[in-house]
């Protein structure tokens, strides 16, 4: 019964992934033809070819960007939030509860209402069209931060001390004790972060004016507007655009799953 209850689920969950490609494969006839076909007789590789051939999109160009952004965001972010983690979870500093009170609050405050006012600070440094004006409102993750505090709460501190015997500060502590035990937290967030970095949309829209900025979710936007829309350009970028989650899904979902599971949400 497990086993056909996990084969029903694993259809369900790659119906959609199926359905892509098949759509990818086709022309416009076929996408807009009312008879249903399940595969297309005639499959359009030349789809992918044209993904990259188009000038008006620069595709290859979105998807580096898409990529560096993540990339750089991802393990920043991450080691950000791990440091500032530590700080809250162990470094006795006069007002340690008011910084973790102001965290708690940046999680509570909509991203509609710190948009304006970041777009401002971004573009009065000279951010817009810039992929590091897309990278920096990202590197900070109040969320990862709590994640981290709580992992560190729950650290055995006796390894601490047998560091502090040796003549480590805090950073020292840090950089070699529980750095490199949190490998699990560091790699689940870093792969969560990576694929919100990578699905963005919004914030890349509105930084990203100009094409050369654009990421791979901008581009993907072009196939589908009020004057054009080119459905299998679409669907091929779909695919190509999701490949790398994919990729990453599946190379990160243990730890992912490890990294929840320890972060001292049990209390």
């Amino acid at each position: 019964m497990r086993g056909l209850m996990a084969g029903l689920l694993t259809v369900v969950f790659l119906a959609p992934f199926c359905l892509m490609l098949r759509n990818a494969l086709m022309d416009t006839q076929g996408l807009t033809s009312p008879r249903w076909t399940w595969w297309p007789s005639t499959m359009h590789w030349e789809n992918f070819t044209a993904l990259f051939d188009d000038p008006a999109v620069h595709m290859g160009q979105a998807l580096g960007n898409s990529l560096l952004v993540a990339v750089v965001t991802a393990p920043v972010s991450t080691l950000l939030a791990s440091a500032a983690g530590y700080a809250l979870a162990r470094i006795p500093v006069p007002g340690r509860g008011v910084l973790l009170a102001l965290v708690v609050a940046t999680l509570m405050i909509p991203g509609s209402v710190t948009f304006v006012p970041t777009f401002v600070v971004v573009g009065s440094m000279g951010g817009v069209n810039t992929l590091w004006g897309i990278i920096a409102p990202g590197l900070f993750n109040p969320f990862a931060v709590l994640l981290f505090r709580n992992f560190y709460l729950q650290f055995p501190s006796e390894i601490e001390e047998a560091g502090r015997l040796d003549g480590l500060g805090w950073f020292g502590l840090y950089r070699r004790i529980a750095l490199p035990s949190s490998g699990a937290m560091l790699a689940s967030l870093g792969a969560l972060a990576f694929i919100d970095s990578w699905n963005a949309f919004l914030w890349p829209l509105v930084i990203g004016q100009d094409p050369s900025a654009w990421t791979a979710q901008i581009a993907l936007s072009t196939f589908l507007t009020s004057q054009t829309i080119n459905l299998p350009g679409l669907f091929a970028g779909a695919v190509v655009t999701i490949a790398p989650l994919v990729v990453m899904f599946l190379v990160a979902q243990r730890y992912i799953v490890e990294g929840i599971a320890t972060s001292g949400l049990k209390g």
